[in-house]
């Protein structure tokens, strides 16, 4: 089975999409298919690569409009790519990915992994509107991460027939504590000292709700505060802390490497997604963090966050945008052990059932095969949940 990703960036450029794209990419290559990912480059040249045995292909950027990348190579390289693709797997929304998709109608059949809704760019909507509907009912099959994002989202619910619900997944065994990793994270509790410590990681984005988070730790004088992450929104949540006067409980880790991430989990009590908008349709932080055994407090959207942590289950949910609601819980959390370690063991537990890397990649091969009109392969995964 020929496969092409095709997405805006990808490895060595970091995120929740781009991990993902990789994590399909090299397990699809793994199980003997042929994969290519055609991407952009951060520059103006076009680079043929192989990383970590995956064929990509970043075609030169010409520009940005509302933070997709404009590649007019793109155009090109998924005409060629795509002569002989099996099935061309798209990542939305980038809108400049399916309009490509549109004009060129590359590969046998389409498969759109729909992430997330566009939720604040509401100039980009307008014209991307039209042209999405169209790639969606062109798309032999539509993607989810979970069955709650589908019910809210007003270009998923008229499609329900071609939806099908494939988990993200992580590897649970890399967050399992190692001694080097456990050793780095006694380090990292001796720097941020011995209160209860509250992770967020993640790309400081406008609908993260890191500045509802300075707000709930600014009224919970019981816990600090660990950040991980940069992004455009890191002055103004840097300038918040020094407003509230906080600089000597909220701590800023800035950018942390994939190899070092484990260790601030095991540093952690509790994490923390404060998110504030649909455009966060799961967070894989979200699986990081359980399958590290942290109990999580995250907000309802709405979408996937409240399917994979499930309120008193394996953590706690709050409203969005309500500091007072996150720092009770925060509160709560702080001041019960206990329940923190049950709440914990439930959600490490959860991540090994349901969303694993073998569970993901069978999920997503039993759909190409589906689409392929194809057999299930032995040992496929026959759970569509």
């Amino acid at each position: 089975m020929h496969i092409l990703h095709v997405y805006k960036d990808y490895f060595p450029v970091l995120g929740g999409i781009e991990n993902h794209i990789k994590w399909q990419a090299e397990g699809m290559q793994a199980r003997g298919h042929r994969v290519h990912v055609l991407v952009t480059n951060t520059a103006r040249r076009t680079l043929r690569q192989r990383i970590q045995g995956v064929p990509v292909t970043k075609t030169g950027r010409q520009f940005n409009v509302s933070s997709a990348p404009v590649s007019l190579g793109l155009f090109q390289e998924l005409a060629r790519l795509g002569q002989d693709a099996d099935i061309v797997h798209l990542h939305a929304p980038y809108p400049p990915g399916e309009l490509a998709q549109l004009l060129v109608r590359a590969g046998r059949h389409t498969v759109i992994t729909y992430h997330s809704d566009i939720v604040k760019q509401a100039t980009l909507l307008r014209f991307y509107a039209p042209f999405l509907h169209r790639i969606l009912d062109r798309a032999h099959a539509i993607l989810v991460s979970n069955p709650r994002y589908p019910q809210g989202s007003p270009f998923l619910r008229p499609r329900q027939d071609k939806i099908r619900v494939v988990h993200f997944g992580i590897d649970p065994t890399r967050f399992q504590p190692t001694e080097a990793s456990l050793r780095r994270a006694q380090e990292l509790r001796r720097r941020f000292g011995p209160a209860p410590l509250a992770l967020f990681v993640g790309r400081l984005r406008y609908y993260k709700g890191v500045d509802v988070l300075i707000q709930a730790l600014a009224l919970t004088p019981e816990v600090q505060g660990v950040i991980v992450g940069t992004g455009p929104m890191e002055g103004a949540a840097r300038a918040l802390v020094r407003q509230l006067g906080l600089a000597e409980r909220v701590h800023f880790a800035g950018h942390v490497a994939d190899a070092d991430l484990p260790a601030f989990y095991q540093a952690g009590d509790l994490f923390v997604l404060p998110s504030i908008h649909r455009s966060e349709s799961l967070g894989i932080v979200l699986l990081e963090a359980m399958a590290s055994g942290l109990p999580v407090i995250s907000t309802e959207l709405g979408t996937g966050t409240s399917y994979v942590n499930q309120n008193n289950v394996t953590g706690l949910v709050v409203p969005p945008r309500d500091p007072a609601a996150l720092a009770q819980a925060l509160r709560r959390l702080a001041r019960h052990p206990e329940q923190r370690a049950a709440l914990g063991q439930a959600a490490r537990q959860r991540i090994q059932e349901a969303f694993s890397l073998e569970q993901m990649l069978d999920q997503t091969e039993r759909v190409y095969r589906e689409i392929l009109g194809e057999s299930p392969a032995r040992g496929s995964g026959q759970n569509m949940l």
